[in-house]
């Protein structure tokens, strides 16, 4: 293990401290936010702006590493996030924040995505499913100390936007200090809409409901958490203990979609996310054991949720185009999270801070109505024809290039191959 992790040990810790600055970067706004008496509906428009610049990253950064390269793409991202978050700690304002958080979902994504390139490059496919995880655990934890970190100073201050450029800076030196070739150019992704409908409705459907219901959590928990009353500490634990679960969650949930029809698998999940939501509306609890009690059952449902749907979705893919899917439902994941916070934001404004939780119950009421319907209307995949599960970082943290990376280099050559051939019943 430790032979094969050596090689690509600078570019682990750089993405680490990539994700460290972003979970900061991330929680510190809303805390930051709520604090200063931004309406929900401003701090909703502030997940919205990223994640419309995490999906133009996508989109648009394979291009310009072709054009002038890597390392300096890489640089780029990681300065201009830099600079984003001093320009918000000096420029206290909801309008300012919003058009420069689509600036950091933009550089955020630029830049994982070519730390996982690089990776992608330097592992050896018969360790990539070990590196992979590995990759995965190390980004979790890193998100999850990036947004505890912000429990142990205070929130009104400037030391955080800091300590969030600082490592945002710190990032770019592991790549920038390498002397290895750069990659192959990274994954371009177009959006297909009608061929993923062909392909599999149920995913199509159930990943934009999933953007809708992570991004507006995702961004606004902490805003829900500060107005119910919980301390910084505790709003830190909410934001962090779902994404933990959510990973530890995707292990039997995998486990079980492997061995059954992967959309009883959705259904059950969507149930457990709905039964959370609604405890969160009727109970509208106010102590910290409960808050937190019941958010990791929430994480626990809604952060495994988005694996299950891609693994559905290339058990009816033509052989050779698991990544165009992947890819392709990552786009329609990032247009549910482009909605989903503003829902959201206008509904806490309107109902209180229970109206996060009231657009969750929507979005799963929709996502289990859905499923049932298609899991009558056609049959299950046989299991000798289902592709292998695969454990993911939370989607807002997935890149096209995630895809490559976890299906390794053969499937990644064949990326432009058998687009016409016929696809299962689905």
């Amino acid at each position: 293990m430790v032979r094969h992790l050596f090689p690509i040990s600078s570019l682990l810790f750089g993405s680490g401290l990539l994700l460290f600055a972003g979970g900061v970067h991330g929680l510190i706004l809303p805390v930051r936010g709520s604090m200063e008496g931004f309406s929900p509906s401003a701090l909703g428009l502030l997940g919205t702006g990223w994640a419309i610049g995490y999906v133009g990253g996508c989109l648009v950064v394979p291009r310009l590493v072709g054009a002038v390269g890597h390392i300096r793409t890489f640089g780029v991202m990681c300065a201009l996030a830099a600079v984003t978050i001093l320009f918000q700690a000096i420029f206290i304002n909801a309008w300012a924040w919003i058009p420069t958080r689509a600036i950091s979902g933009f550089c955020f994504a630029g830049a994982a995505m070519i730390v996982e390139s690089w990776l992608n490059d330097r592992v050896a496919p018969n360790n990539r499913g070990t590196i992979f995880g590995v990759y995965t655990m190390v980004n979790l934890g890193a998100v999850t100390a990036g947004q505890m970190a912000i429990s142990l100073g205070d929130a009104t201050g400037f030391v955080f936007f800091a300590i969030g450029a600082i490592v945002y800076c710190l990032a770019l030196i592991p790549t920038a200090l390498s002397t290895s070739a750069s990659p192959a150019p990274l994954t371009s992704v177009r959006l297909d809409l009608p061929a993923l409908w062909r392909n599999s409705p149920v995913a199509v459907a159930a990943v934009f409901l999933v953007g809708i219901s992570n991004a507006a959590f995702g961004t606004l928990a902490a805003v829900y958490a500060d107005r119910v009353g919980l301390s910084l500490t505790a709003i830190a634990l909410f934001a962090s203990i779902p994404v933990l679960a959510g990973a530890l969650a995707q292990l039997p949930i995998g486990f079980i979609s492997d061995r059954m029809d992967r959309r009883k698998v959705l259904l059950f999940t969507a149930v457990l996310a709905l039964a959370s939501d609604l405890a969160f509306v009727i109970l509208v609890p106010e102590s910290r054991f409960m808050n937190l009690v019941l958010v990791g059952a929430f994480g626990a449902a809604i952060f495994a949720m988005y694996p299950v749907i891609v693994a559905h979705a290339n058990d009816h893919a033509p052989a050779g185009t698991s990544i165009q899917v992947s890819g392709g439902l990552l786009m329609v994941f990032g247009l549910g999270s482009i909605i989903g916070p503003l829902i959201a934001g206008v509904a806490m404004a309107g109902v209180g801070p229970q109206g996060l939780f009231m657009t969750t119950v929507a979005a799963h009421c929709l996502m289990i109505a859905f499923t049932i319907w298609r899991i009558f209307a056609k049959s299950a995949v046989p299991e000798s024809e289902k592709t292998a599960f695969r454990v993911s970082a939370p989607a807002r943290g997935v890149t096209p290039e995630t895809a490559v990376l976890a299906v390794g280099e053969d499937e990644a050559a064949s990326l432009a191959e058998a687009e016409s051939e016929p696809t299962r019943a689905r």
